[in-house]
């Protein structure tokens, strides 16, 4: 079975987002180099980034997002991100209206059938979770097993949290992977358990 892995492009002062849902700069390091990280060929990393991102991205079976990120994003047109086989969306509503039901989303109602229903589409490879409010949730349940920052270089001073409305204590290890590209540092953290 796979880990759980929260993971993002973040702020150094901790937020995914602006109040708006804008990243604004924190994707800046997705088109700052010039390795494509994909065959999209608008992703450009470092060669530094891509050795970080790239097999990771391949070891990703499920992607867990909230209906909020979902919506925002259109539902990815129908296509799960990053070439990912399946999303399961956290949601209390249904699929939207006229949504394809043999598109490979899975929309669950709650943070357990979201990690059960990952786990069984993900078999030995990675489940993601999207950071912010269901990533946030995931973490204080103690259902994440790595923690994947990938931190830019902006201040944004206020908007969407990493960890969401988390507000407990939840000790880290290491970090044990630490990778500087051009405008991002890589960080990944195992949970401790």
């Amino acid at each position: 079975m796979g880990n759980v892995v929260m993971n993002a492009s973040v702020s150094v002062d901790g937020f995914i987002a602006d109040e708006n849902d804008d990243p604004g700069p924190i994707f800046e390091w997705l088109v700052s180099g010039d390795v494509p990280l994909d065959d999209g060929g608008v992703l450009k990393v470092s060669q530094a980034s891509y050795d970080y991102v790239r097999p990771y991205w391949d070891q990703i079976g499920v992607t867990i997002a909230g209906r909020h990120v979902f919506d925002l994003t259109d539902g990815w047109d129908g296509t799960p991100p990053s070439g990912v086989d399946h999303a399961v969306i956290v949601t209390h509503r249904p699929a939207p209206e006229g949504w394809a039901p043999e598109a490979p989303f899975h929309f669950v109602d709650g943070i357990e059938a979201a990690v059960a229903k990952a786990r069984e589409l993900a078999g030995d490879r990675i489940v993601e979770v999207a950071a912010g409010d269901v990533g946030g949730q995931m973490l204080a349940a103690g259902l994440v097993d790595e923690v994947r920052m990938d931190v830019a270089p902006v201040v944004l001073g206020s908007g969407k949290r990493y960890f969401g409305s988390v507000d407990a204590q939840h000790l880290l290890e290491g970090p044990d992977v630490v990778v500087q590209g051009n405008r991002v540092l890589h960080l990944r953290y195992r949970v401790r358990r």
